[in-house]
């Protein structure tokens, strides 16, 4: 089966860019922004075990590295990390909360 995704990479300042770009590049993904591609992927049972697998053996991931997949699941699109986790985003703390903001007025 083929399925479009979307891959969103962060591999530290010393990642294993090349070899990333290497897997991406053979499979004609497209660039989407700063570290985002669109590819067709070809699996047979399960896409995200596959691809995971996949990867492991093109690229060289440590612990600081973060994979994250938009794909087709049960006829909807689902996202996960296929490698690392979720981490505190940048923005957190930008917007004024209720309390804030009644302070200010006093």
């Amino acid at each position: 089966m083929k399925s479009r995704i979307w891959i969103f990479f962060d591999l530290g300042i010393r990642g294993d860019y090349e070899s990333l770009y290497q897997f991406l590049d053979a499979r004609q993904a497209e660039e989407c922004g700063d570290n985002v591609a669109t590819l067709i992927y070809e699996w047979k049972k399960d896409l995200a075990t596959e691809l995971i697998k996949e990867l492991d053996k093109a690229v060289e991931f440590d612990k600081r590295s973060r994979v994250y997949a938009v794909f087709p699941k049960d006829s909807r699109f689902t996202g996960r990390f296929l490698k690392g986790k979720r981490k505190r985003p940048p923005w957190t703390g930008f917007a004024a909360s209720a309390s804030q903001e009644d302070i200010a007025d006093e």
